[in-house]
């Protein structure tokens, strides 16, 4: 062995960086014996250590991601030998959302810009498994298991969008009862009032809500609250009432000549519009304000409806968007397109719409520009905006800074802000903190309200998913609530984690009892692993702590994501991304890492030179009971902690 030992240093080569945990320029000849018996005097033997991926720490609801990679690859089996390994992974998928299959298509995946692959490559793919397991489902109409045994409580749910809806669910898997209402006919939410259509298909949608409603959640719609109901008729029925409003309406431009301006709309406004069937063409320059996903999905949708020449004034886009009157379908064939400008005050690198997003619009023809301020709407005589002032401005730690004398105009028909939404308090003021808000407690409990919780964009506009997870932590207060406990502090990693005794008890073990403790043993207990040690509720492993050398470069298996050129733009309202094939999935999902557990790799078993290591014999095994320790045989070597890909072997053992 020429290089010696150090486990704190990343080494490299003159010519290539090794990822091994070398110090460089040292080659002075040991025997292979002496590195062992000298490397760790205090003889040391592995830990096992469960700590969670950072793709489950960046994702907001918390998915097990690991697990279902795991399942996906087929190391991972279920109890039962009959169930497709498919519908596997979609029940521990579900066991955080509730919606793989539009999460699958529309999340921005920061799951993936967590992904320690990237320390090698690139991202595990996750986005697009989660896109196939989902549709499977969806195919295959699997429903969700049972609600959980009648608590005989009962909970009003305000609010049908993603985390309404994931509230409803996660509460009747507890048994609780659970009623949503929703001022509109259909639920969804944002998903089908706020994004288009065509990247939340209909079809998929109403499956997905069908599989929560199915499991006994009852239905108020076209229910108005203040109007139709009230705060007291709901505590006087119900044991607990959860506020998730979403943040539905939008903020109108804080600048001159915007108030009162007909055609000086809100993003929220205008694509519900377009949602509901209503608004299907809309003006030849529309100017769209804002860098966010909101932003561009606007400016998407004009391109698409295009703009009728000639147009009466009931027909114009803002009679539509305001409620006054609805497009005749006739009119579509007459549609030109339309020219769409995004202005951002930020530079188009820290713009926060998703990349994809950026480049679909860039893709379909709408001019984005950045570092670009609006000051001013300039209106012409019958009053409606013909044009846009706005300046140049640097951006630096979040501040704008007027660049003198970039002043320039920018002609236009439609102006459509989307920078930023709250959520719309009436018949609510009950629960108003005095600044148009309700507050949300760490618990999402109401404070000073009991029996009130807040969870979703009423609390902060976000991300579905962050909605989705909200729900899970809102429906643990609520049951907490009910036992009359005062809240449990949250784990430091709030995720939904892999629990290896469920997995012993699914695979038919029976490991003992034990008071809770993080280590669980040595081999010689019945309910242990190995000396394992779980950590996975506060660490989330590193790219430094793995073993980054045992991976090659693999391409990523890409959706295909069909180009749609600015002549075929128009008139265009099919979905874009095509799902990736199972052989593509399961390709896809062999690149994850397993970082922070166990993927039965044998390295440790291969490489250790006492052979201390071994297998545990297959009808005593699950996933994440693979190889024990022969503790007598073991002298501390560190080999099995240096060549374990995942970070799962440390040596604590003996401290």
């Amino acid at each position: 062995m020429d290089k010696q030992l150090d486990e704190n240093t990343a080494l490299s080569t003159e010519s290539k960086p090794t990822r091994r945990r070398y110090r460089d320029g040292d080659n002075t000849h040991r025997p292979w014996t002496e590195e062992i018996f000298t490397a760790d005097e205090s003889h040391k033997c592995p830990t096992y250590v469960h700590r969670t991926p950072p793709c489950q720490g960046s994702c907001p609801s918390g998915e097990d991601i690991r697990g279902w990679l795991s399942i996906v690859r087929g190391i991972e089996k279920p109890g039962d030998p009959e169930m497709p390994w498919q519908e596997y992974a979609f029940r521990r998928m579900t066991d955080a959302n509730p919606f793989p299959s539009i999460m699958g298509r529309v999340c921005p995946a920061p799951c993936e810009d967590g992904c320690n692959r990237n320390a090698v490559e690139e991202f595990v793919g996750i986005n697009s498994i989660e896109h196939f397991v989902g549709d499977y489902a969806l195919g295959e109409s699997l429903s969700f298991e049972a609600a959980g045994a009648d608590t005989g409580k009962k909970v009003a749910i305000i609010g049908g969008g993603p985390a309404g809806l994931a509230a409803a669910y996660h509460l009747r898997r507890r048994g609780h009862g659970a009623t949503i209402f929703d001022d509109h006919d259909d639920l969804g939410g944002l998903m089908r009032y706020g994004i288009p259509g065509y990247r939340t298909p209909r079809d998929v949608l109403d499956q997905e809500i069908r599989r929560i409603t199915d499991m006994g959640v009852e239905l108020r719609l076209a229910t108005r609250i203040g109007r139709d109901v009230t705060l007291a008729d709901l505590e006087q029925q119900y044991d607990a009432v959860v506020v998730a409003i979403g943040a539905k309406q939008g903020s109108t431009l804080p600048i001159p000549g915007a108030e009162g301006t007909s055609n000086c709309l809100t993003g929220v406004d205008f694509l519900e519009a377009f949602n509901t069937g209503r608004l299907l063409h809309t003006a030849k320059k529309v100017v769209v304000i804002g860098g966010g996903d909101t932003a561009m999905d606007v400016a998407a949708v004009a391109r698409r409806l295009g703009h009728i020449e000639e147009v009466s004034e009931k027909d114009r886009p803002e009679m539509v968007v305001l409620g006054f009157t609805t497009h005749d379908v006739a009119t579509v064939a007459n549609r030109q397109g339309a020219h769409v400008t995004v202005l951002s005050r930020e530079p188009l690198a820290e713009m926060p719409a998703s990349t994809t997003e950026l480049e679909h619009v860039a893709q379909e023809g709408v001019s984005v520009r950045g570092s670009v301020l609006p000051v001013e709407v300039i209106t012409g005589e019958d009053g409606r905006a013909v044009a846009l002032k706005v300046v140049e401005v640097t951006w630096s730690g979040g501040q704008t800074n007027v660049v003198e004398g970039s002043e320039f105009e920018i002609e236009c028909d439609l102006v459509v802000g989307a920078i930023g939404q709250k959520g719309d308090l009436k018949g609510l003021e009950a629960l108003d903190d005095g600044n148009g808000k309700i507050r949300a407690g760490k618990f999402f409990e109401v404070p000073d309200k009991p029996g009130y919780f807040i969870i979703g964009d009423a609390v902060r506009p976000h991300l579905l998913t962050t909605a989705i997870g909200h729900a899970s932590i809102a429906a643990d207060s609520i049951d907490q609530y009910f036992a009359k406990q005062e809240p449990g502090r949250r784990p430091k990693v709030d995720v939904h984690h892999f629990d290896l005794l469920s997995k012993l008890r699914e695979e038919g073990h029976e490991p003992e009892a034990y008071d809770s403790q993080q280590v669980r043993g040595t081999a010689d207990s019945g309910f242990a692993v190995h000396n394992y040690d779980d950590r996975s509720a506060r660490e989330i492993i590193a790219s430094d702590q793995l073993f980054l050398g045992h991976w090659q470069d693999e391409a990523r298996s890409r959706r295909l994501d069909e180009p749609i050129g600015p002549d075929a733009v128009l008139g265009h309202f099919e979905e874009r991304i095509v799902a990736l094939s199972e052989e593509q999935v399961r390709t896809e999902a062999n690149r994850c890492m397993s970082c922070g557990m166990c993927f039965e790799c044998d390295n440790c078993v291969v490489f250790c030179p006492q052979d201390a290591i071994f297998r545990v014999k297959k009808d005593e095994k699950s996933f994440g009971r693979y190889v024990d320790t022969d503790y007598a045989k073991c002298v501390g070597c560190h080999i099995c902690a240096d060549v374990c890909p995942s970070g799962y072997i440390e040596m604590g053992m003996g401290e």
